[in-house]
């Protein structure tokens, strides 16, 4: 592997070249103008060629002084951007999502965390793949699944998934509440990558006679074509609590089916935490409670 140019050059030449003035740049680097000019005349001596001009006052880059500055004032943004993503905030605290999580629970009550710690800045991360807390950076997840997480985790359950129907108030007009077998197996259905209807009409002995319906890649779009009216969508009561209870959405049979997983907040080990990253957990615990 070739070496690399001197590192002490190539950082006065970085700002030198961008403030094209050694004394400038001196003062931006806290040494004298002499040990800029130096390491300047160093570098240009390893590479063998002229990167400014010298000029009565301060400097210019020639044209190949130009195009070397261009790559090596990239290469010092990379590192400073690498160290700055190392460096811990203690006052950021970085959540892993679903987007449907993100969308019908964490984001609507959002305002009440800001309200309660306005110096935390609290980060989101919608993402459907399983993110890393270290290769991702995340500080904390929230996932579908089933005890033990692994020794390094540390797991609280946030909500049981009990699955329900839910419909406008409009697509169900005159059919009375709850809707009979008879209506529910022609009632529209919205299918999401989860596909309980098999399961849930299996448990009320119901023959689907709705036809199709329609197919969406999430559970939030299912959420939110059963809001305009196109269909019934199964779905996790506590996603769509704040819609029944602002009666945009109402619960068209009493049957429910528990899910096979259920909703929990993930953590590295306590020894990681620090106060921001607490403070999360706890209100989190606290509102989905409430």
């Amino acid at each position: 592997m070739s070496q690399l140019p001197p590192l002490n050059g190539l950082r006065a030449f970085d700002v030198a070249g961008r403030c094209l003035n050694f004394r400038a740049a001196a003062d931006e680097l806290g040494v004298t103008q002499g040990a800029v000019a130096q390491h300047v005349r160093q570098l240009e001596a390893y590479l063998g060629t002229k990167l400014f001009e010298r000029l009565p006052k301060g400097v210019a880059l020639t044209s190949i002084g130009r195009r070397y500055h261009g790559t090596v004032a990239t290469a010092f943004e990379a590192l400073r951007t690498a160290t700055d993503d190392l460096k811990p905030e203690p006052g950021k605290v970085l959540v892993s999502v679903t987007p449907t999580f993100a969308a019908k629970w964490l984001i609507p009550n959002l305002p009440d965390f800001s309200a309660r710690h306005p110096e935390i800045d609290l980060r989101i991360l919608a993402t459907e793949k399983v993110s890393s807390f270290h290769g991702d950076g995340i500080d904390l997840a929230v996932r579908q699944g089933e005890p033990p997480f692994g020794a390094a985790l540390e797991a609280h359950l946030l909500f049981r998934q009990e699955v329900i129907a839910v419909a406008t108030p409009s697509l169900v007009e005159g059919q009375g509440l709850p809707v009979d077998a008879a209506v529910l197996a022609k009632l529209p259905k919205l299918h999401d990558t989860h596909d309980l209807w098999p399961e849930f009409l299996r448990l009320k002995d119901v023959e689907d006679k709705s036809g199709r319906g329609l197919r969406l890649s999430q559970t939030s779009l299912a959420v939110d074509a059963a809001l305009f009216g196109q269909g019934v969508a199964l779905v996790s009561r506590f996603l769509v609590a704040g819609d029944i209870a602002a009666k945009r959405l109402v619960q068209i049979t009493p049957d429910t089916m528990p899910g096979k997983q259920d909703f929990y907040l993930l953590a590295a080990s306590k020894t990681k935490h620090n106060a921001a990253i607490n403070t999360a957990i706890t209100w989190l615990l606290a509102r989905a409670e409430e």
